[in-house]
This record gives C-alpha cells, sequence and structure tokens, in this order.
C-alpha cells in the first residue's frame, strides 16, 4: 500500500488559499486530491515533521511525501510516485531557489549532495522513499523536526541525503511544477499549468529525452501514435515485446531463407519489430505500467531477438554457400555479449563514482579528467554534430539493426554480419579505450559494493580452488587461453587433423587459475573487467570444444545463446537490483561447465555434452523464470497470477 503525506508545516502553506474558500485556509486539500489521483492508496496531512515522522514509521509500503506550496500538474505527481529509476527518488527542478529552498546537485540522475554550492537544481518539495528507506526517512523526519534555514520538507530532504541514502532525481519535462511562495506565484503557476495539454505532454514524455540518432530521426518521429494506438485498445507493454519478438524471428526466418524479396521483406519485418521494440517502453511510460517482470522481459527479449537475427543470418549465409556462416553469427553474438557485459558494469562504476564526487575530482587534471570534461562538455551540446558522432560511433541497438536490415536487403546475410563485426569491433575497441582511461582516474572498485561471486557467475567449483589475488589478470590469462585453443582447433580441423588432448587441457588449467581469484577482493580500478573477460572465456572454449569435436554448427551457436541467457539474466537482476534467480546454483557456474564440457571432448563425445549440458541449462533457466516470476509472487500475493 501507497501513503502519500502532505506536510502542511511550511510557512507558505498559511499563505495558500483555494480560490473560494475562506481566507487562510491551506493548499494542502488539493495536493491530497492529486496525491489520490496520482495513485497514493492511503492520503494523510501531517502538521508537522513529527507527526510524519509517526506516519512514517507505521507504513509499511512506499510512501510519498510533499510540501504544501507544490503545484503541478498531477501527472508530474504520478511520474514521481510510479517512477521505475529507484525506490527514493526526489522531485527537481529549474527554477531559481527561493529561501528556505533546498538545492541539489546531480551526477547521472542521482542526487549526490542538497544544499550544494555548485547546484544544478532546486528540490522540487516532493519525493517518494521506498520501503527499505522509511526507517531513516522516520529518523530524518524526528531529527529534522528541530528546525533549520529551510523549510520542513526540505530538512527532511537534505538529512536523508547526508545519511548517505541513494536518491534519484526525477526532472520535469514538458509539464509544470513549482513552489510557489504567495497568491501572485500560486496563480502564475496555475495559468502555466492549465496552458498545457497534460495528456499530449504525456505522450510526448513517453519519448526518451535523449536517444540515438536511427532512433530520434527514423522511429521515434510516429512511434508515438503507434504508442497512442496500443493504449486505446488496451495493449499491455508485456504484448508489445511478445509482438516484437514474432517480428524478429520472423526476419530471422526470411534471411535464412534467401532470395532478394525474402531478404527485403526479412529487412521490413526487422525495422518494424524494432520499433515495436520502442513502442514497449514508451506504452509503459505512457500508461505508467512498469514492473520488474516488465524490465526484465524487456532486457532478454532485446538480446534474444537480435541472436535469433544472427542465427538466420548464419544459417542464409552457409545456405548461399560461404563455409564460415555460422562462426560470423557466432563471432557476432560473443562480441556483442562481452560488449553489453562491459557496458553493464562501466555504468556500475560511473553510478558508484558519482556517488563519490571527491574521488572522482582527485585528478581532474589527468588524461581521465580531461576525457570526462570532454565527454561532458559533448554530451551537453545536444543536437551538436560531436554530440550525434559520439552516441552513434559506440554502434547501439538501433543502428545494428538498422545497418543489418540495410546490409541484408541490399547485399545479403554474409555482408550483413561481416558489417556487424567490423563496425562492433571498432565500436568496442573505441569505448574500452577511453572507459579503461576514465576508470583508471576514477579509481572506484565497484565489484566491492555487489556480490561479485554471483555476477562472476562462479559455481561450486571456482569457490572451492585455493584463492589467488589480481582476479583480472587470471581471467585475461583465462580468456587468452580459450582464444588460443579456439585457433588451434581451427588449424587442426581445417587442415584435417585432430585436436591433440594436451591443448584443451592446458586451456582449462588456464581457466580454472582464473576461478582462483573467485574470493579475491576486486578493489583494483580494471576489475569492473573481470565478468566480462569470464564471459568471453567461456564462450570461446565452448566453441573451440565444439569446433575440435566436429560438432554441427547450429548446435555450437545454440548452447552459447543459452549461455547469453543465463548471463543476461544475471545483468538484468544486477541493473534492477533484484536477487539472484532462483535456481541459479543449479546452472553450476563458468568453470565447471567448461570442465565437463572438456571431460567430453576428451572422451569423444563433444557433441552429446554440448546438447546435454545446453538442454539442461535451458531447462533450468525456465523452471527458474517461471519460479521467480509466476510461482513465488503468487505464493506471496496467496493466489495464482501470470504476470503482467
Amino acid at each position: 500500500m501507497t501513503l502519500a503525506i502532505v506536510l502542511a508545516a511550511d510557512p507558505a502553506a498559511g499563505r495558500l488559499t483555494e480560490p473560494g474558500r475562506p481566507a487562510g485556509e491551506p493548499l494542502t486539500e488539493r495536493l491530497a486530491a492529486q496525491w489520490r489521483r496520482a495513485g497514493a492508496d492511503d492520503v494523510r496531512i501531517a502538521a508537522d515533521l513529527t507527526e510524519l515522522a509517526d506516519l512514517v514509521a507505521a507504513a509499511t509500503g512506499p510512501v510519498l511525501v510533499s510540501g504544501a506550496d507544490l503545484v503541478a500538474h498531477t501527472a508530474v505527481l504520478k511520474h514521481l510516485a510510479t517512477s521505475p529509476v529507484g525506490p527514493t527518488v526526489a522531485l527537481v527542478l529549474t527554477d531559481p531557489p527561493a529561501p528556505g529552498q533546498a538545492t541539489v546537485r546531480e551526477e547521472r540522475g542521482q542526487v549526490v549532495e542538497v544544499d550544494a554550492a555548485d547546484a544544478s537544481g532546486v528540490f522540487g518539495g516532493a519525493l517518494r522513499v521506498g520501503a527499505a528507506d522509511l526507517p531513516a526517512l522516520a529518523d530524518a523526519a524526528r531529527r529534522a523536526a528541530g528546525g533549520g534555514p529551510l523549510g520542513a520538507v526540505d530538512r527532511l530532504v537534505a538529512d536523508l541525503a547526508a545519511r548517505g541514502t541513494l536518491i534519484f532525481a526525477h526532472r520535469v519535462r514538458l509539464l509544470v511544477a513549482h513552489r510557489v511562495g504567495d497568491e501572485a506565484q500560486r496563480e502564475a503557476a496555475e495559468a502555466a499549468v492549465a496552458a498545457v495539454d497534460e495528456d499530449r505532454a504525456e505522450l510526448k514524455l513517453s519519448v526518451k529525452e535523449r536517444d540515438d540518432f536511427f532512433t530520434t530521426f527514423f522511429v521515434s518521429t510516429w512511434s508515438p501514435y503507434v504508442t497512442k494506438a496500443a493504449a486505446r485498445i488496451g495493449i499491455g507493454p508485456t504484448g508489445v515485446t511478445m509482438v516484437s519478438v514474432a517480428f524478429a524471428v520472423a526476419a530471422a526466418v526470411l534471411f535464412g531463407t534467401g532470395g532478394r524479396p525474402a531478404l527485403v521483406a526479412g529487412a521490413v519485418l526487422l525495422y518494424l519489430g524494432f520499433v515495436l521494440d520502442c513502442v514497449d517502453g514508451q506504452l509503459a511510460r505512457y500508461t505508467r505500467h512498469f514492473s520488474a517482470w516488465g524490465g526484465w522481459l524487456d532486457t532478454m527479449a532485446d538480446r534474444f531477438k537480435e541472436y535469433v537475427v544472427y542465427a538466420g543470418l548464419g544459417f542464409g549465409a552457409t545456405h548461399a554457400g560461404f563455409r564460415y556462416g555460422w562462426a560470423l553469427a557466432l563471432a557476432a553474438m560473443t562480441l556483442q555479449t562481452v560488449r553489453h557485459m562491459t557496458d553493464t558494469w562501466y555504468g556500475a562504476l560511473h553510478d558508484e563514482a558519482a556517488r563519490r564526487p571527491k574521488v572522482v575530482s582527485a585528478d581532474a587534471g589527468g588524461i581521465g579528467g580531461k576525457l570526462n570534461a570532454a565527454s561532458t562538455r559533448v554530451q551537453a551540446d545536444t543536437g551538436s554534430v560531436s554530440y550525434w558522432l559520439k552516441r552513434t560511433v559506440v554502434f547501439p541497438i538501433g543502428e545494428r539493426w538498422a545497418l543489418i536490415a540495410i546490409a541484408a536487403a541490399l547485399f545479403g546475410p554474409l555482408v550483413a554480419l561481416v558489417a556487424v563485426l567490423v563496425w562492433g569491433t571498432l565500436a568496442f575497441a573505441y569505448t574500452g579505450g577511453l572507459r579503461t582511461l576514465r576508470a583508471r582516474w576514477m579509481r572506484v572498485p565497484v565489484l566491492t559494493t555487489v556480490d561479485a561471486g554471483l555476477h562472476r557467475d562462479d559455481g561450486l567449483l571456482a569457490r572451492t580452488l585455493p584463492t589467488a589475488r589480481r582476479p583480472l589478470l587470471l581471467a585475461v590469462l583465462g580468456a587468452l587461453g580459450a582464444a588460443g585453443t579456439l585457433v588451434w582447433a581451427l588449424l587442426a580441423v581445417h587442415g584435417g587433423g585432430d585436436l591433440p588432448v594436451w591443448v584443451p587441457v592446458l586451456a582449462l588449467v588456464l581457466l580454472l587459475g582464473a576461478a582462483q581469484g573467485s574470493r579475491a577482493p576486486h578493489d583494483g580500478s580494471l576489475d569492473w573487467l573481470v565478468p566480462a573477460a569470464l564471459r568471453a572465456a567461456e564462450y570461446l572454449f565452448a566453441i573451440a570444444v565444439g569446433v575440435a569435436g566436429r560438432a554441427p554448427a547450429w548446435l555450437i551457436f545454440g548452447y552459447v545463446l543459452v549461455l547469453t541467457l543465463l548471463h543476461y539474466d544475471l545483468t538484468a537482476r544486477l541493473e534492477k537490483r533484484q536477487v539472484a534467480p532462483p535456481l541459479h546454483a543449479a546452472t553450476l557456474g563458468w568453470a565447471a561447465r567448461s570442465v565437463l564440457l572438456a571431460i567430453g571432448l576428451i572422451a569423444g563425445y563433444a557433441s552429446i555434452a554440448l546438447a546435454t549440458l545446453g538442454a539442461y541449462l535451458l531447462v533450468v533457466f525456465v523452471a527458474s523464470v517461471v519460479l521467480a516470476w509466476v510461482v513465488l509472487p503468487a505464493r506471496a500475493r496467496g493466489g495464482v497470477r501470470s504476470p503482467g
């Protein structure tokens, strides 16, 4: 249950009156009614911070708090109440601060300092506090009840921030929100609210404020109309996601079929599938239907769609006579997965650095500091050529799908795969080099803030091996060993020979050496690269086993695809701050899986090992999904319902 509290303790609350009501009657009732329309289950008016603390102490769900001096669209309050960015979110405005109002400084969407000298905004007088932060909110209210230069609700958020509570910033765009101090300001704010078409603004807000070039100019120019139509006929974001998956699968089939008409039709379906991929997020933002299930499904569906398309292209290239079509598809999938792992962990690193501003500014004159300053300037110059180049050169999903569609339609599957690999490799080198320099400058041991063993995908075997320091060095050595084994296997099979037994054994020893970093502290400035290096090591070793054992190419691709699903599940949970999958231990861990494949290869049953282990992992993955999103939530609710 969501509780909303309107705090009537500020002096301005007594000066603001509703038209037609007795003079001096506060505006709190209007805000209370707006919170009800915004979705609050229970709305209370607290006379002071002490009463607010008592209400919070009895609450069991999220709490919405606002002062009595806020004039805003109801949609602003609804967006704050339903914001998916984090459990605790504060409204941030660009208005000049008035006396008693707290200024804030933001970094990467987080409020890192309140009442800051170098402020980037002013606190908007409203915040949502997640259930886990309610004890801190109640204590902050009691501490702030003693008074101070700031208003009551401003003292509240300042005390929360001083405690280190993670507070995300919710900016107001297109809609109107102002804190007012007298009747003239109230009347001006109400006029500004009335001048904006709330529904039209919400539809525009469903589109991301900053997106990539292709998405901005070739999708978002018309996708809101699809979003509006979907909302009218009652299709939810999950339904749109599933239709998008169907389009991508159909495109993959057409790419595999070959022939110019099929390739052009596949390109069109791929484009439409990407449009729907954007629409599902826009529909969630427009209808405010957010859920952990929806966020997880969107992440998993995006990767599944892309990799199924790679499979279609690989089959099509092979069918057209190119011997290594499946090999290119495997390379594209492996490259993209490793890229995504570095993206995720660099984002976690940057978020952690944002909460440590003193560490970030320690070496502003070094190369990392200069790169950070240059990146900030380019990002701020929205619409410039340098801005769009920076967003395009990293090869985001819109550009990938556009390149695949155009190249496949005009030149065929082989050219499409080669183009994806070339651009993807260059983008990886560009982003990896710059991020490595900036990470050394940040000096933030990000892996010490999360469960490193979980996100390394270590199993029981890795945890039982002796511990060695330098996890990054060990992971890189393991990846190099796996890569070397793959090259040797390719040369041996191409020459008609067999892979010597000692080669996979040596590679396995290097891999298990990487496992010895499992329990070592991941406190190095580049240890955020460890999960990606381990993913690369496992995938390359599995591919080498398949090649050396002369397993069918499609079987090798299918096995690695199952591994990517397991790893993207972990990635999605890290990004959404969720616990481990219910059956994670049953996936054995990358070290044990690699040992089983090596045994299969040495015994002469590489294909059977890949098929059996892949089928087992797929069953575990599906069962884990059902448990996580159907069975366990149903038990918590006391009934049986599917996630929606």
